[in-house]
C-alpha cells in the first residue's frame, strides 16, 4: 500500500513522535501521515523482565508525543510508557503528550463495590507523575476520566471513521443498537448520523465479563441492527445481544467497536455466532487468530490521531476532528 501524503510538512526538530512495543504500526502510520519520522529509542528487558530502554536522539526543547496503548499486558506496556516520559522529562523536552489509542483500566473508573480502587484515577496521577504535560486518548470507556487529570486532555472518537466506513453502504432498515443504558449517548450519536433509529439492549451485569440479556427496548424487527459500543472484551455481551436481537426478529446483526481487546474466547465466540461482522479502530493491534477471522474488519484511525498531534502542535482547535 502506498504511503499516505503528509497532512502537511512539520519540523523534525521541534517535533519528536515516540513509540513503545504495543502498537509500532500506528505510530509509523501516523508518522507517514505527518510526514515525520519515528523516534529512535532502544527498548530492551533486564534477564528478569524489568524495561531498559535509552532515547537515541536529542530531544531538548522538542515538542514530544508517546504514542501507546495500555493493551494487554497491561501492565507492562503501561510501565514502558511511564519510563519513556521520565526519560524524555529528564532530557529537557520542553513538552510531553501522551497519546494512549486505547486507555487501559478505564472500566475502573469508580467505586461500584466496597472497597476497590479507583484504576483509572491511579493511572492518571501515574501518567502526569510520569511527566505528561498533555494527554490524547481516543473513546475513553468513561468521558469523565478526562476530569481525573489536571493536565489538558484531548478525547478524540472513531465515530469520524466509523460513519465513513457505513454511511456510503446505505444498509437498508438500519437500526443502531446500544448494548447497554451507558452506551446510549455514543449509539444516539451515531444512529443521528446515519438517519436510523436507535435500540437498547437492557442487560444485568453480574461480574465482570459476564453479562444476561434481558430485554430489547426498541422495535428491531425486520432490521439490519449495528451494535454500537466503545470496547469488545470477551465477546459475551456482543454474542448474546446478538442473539436477543434475533430472537426479537431483527433481520442481522453487524457489530462496531472502537477497542479490539478480544481476550480469552472473543475471536472463536465471534467466529461462531451469527454476527456478520465486526469493525474495530486499529487502536490496538489485531491477534494473528483475529486477523484470520473472517468477520472481524479494522479500520485506521492514524490519520485521526496524526491531525490531533498536529493541533496540538501548532496550538489549533480540534474540534473540527469531532464532526
Amino acid at each position: 500500500m502506498a504511503a499516505p501524503k503528509p497532512i502537511r510538512a512539520m519540523n523534525p526538530d521541534r517535533i519528536k513522535i515516540f513509540s513503545g512495543s504495543a502498537n509500532p504500526g500506528l505510530a509509523e502510520e501516523m508518522c507517514a501521515n505527518l510526514g515525520l519520522p519515528v523516534g529512535q529509542i532502544k527498548l530492551k528487558r533486564f534477564s528478569d523482565g524489568e524495561i531498559n530502554l535509552q532515547l537515541l536522539e536529542n530531544v531538548r526543547g522538542a515538542d514530544c508525543f508517546v504514542v501507546q496503548p495500555t493493551c494487554s499486558p497491561v501492565e507492562f506496556h503501561l510501565m514502558e510508557i511511564l519510563c519513556m516520559m521520565d526519560a524524555l522529562k529528564r532530557s529537557s523536552a520542553e513538552r510531553i503528550t501522551a497519546v494512549l489509542p486505547y486507555y487501559g483500566y478505564g472500566r475502573q473508573d469508580r467505586k461500584d463495590k466496597p472497597r476497590v480502587p479507583i484504576s483509572a484515577k491511579l493511572v492518571a496521577s501515574l501518567l502526569e507523575t510520569a511527566g505528561a504535560d498533555r494527554i490524547m486518548s481516543l473513546d475513553l470507556h468513561a468521558a469523565q476520566i478526562q476530569g481525573f487529570f489536571d493536565v489538558p486532555v484531548d478525547h478524540l472518537f472513531f465515530r469520524p471513521v466509523m460513519i465513513d466506513y457505513f454511511k456510503p453502504q446505505s444498509i437498508p432498515n438500519l437500526t443502531v443498537v446500544s448494548p447497554d443504558a451507558g452506551g446510549v449517548e455514543r449509539a444516539r450519536s451515531v444512529a443521528k448520523r446515519l438517519n436510523a433509529p436507535l435500540a437498547i439492549i437492557d442487560k444485568r451485569r453480574e461480574e465482570a465479563n459476564v453479562a444476561e440479556v434481558m430485554n430489547v427496548i426498541g422495535d428491531v424487527r425486520g432490521q439490519n441492527c449495528l451494535i454500537v459500543d466503545d470496547l469488545i472484551d470477551t465477546g459475551g455481551t456482543l454474542v448474546k445481544g446478538a442473539d436477543a436481537l434475533l430472537q426479537f426478529g431483527a433481520a442481522s446483526v453487524s457489530a462496531c467497536a472502537t477497542h479490539a481487546v478480544l481476550s480469552g474466547p472473543a475471536v472463536q465466540r465471534i467466529q461462531e455466532s451469527a454476527i456478520k461482522e465486526v469493525v474495530f479502530s486499529n487502536s490496538i493491534p489485531l491477534s494473528a487468530a483475529a486477523k484470520a477471522c473472517g468477520k472481524i474488519r479494522q479500520l485506521s484511525v492514524a490519520n485521526l490521531l496524526a491531525r490531533g498531534v498536529q493541533s496540538i502542535h501548532e496550538e489549533t482547535s480540534v474540534s473540527i476532528l469531532f464532526q
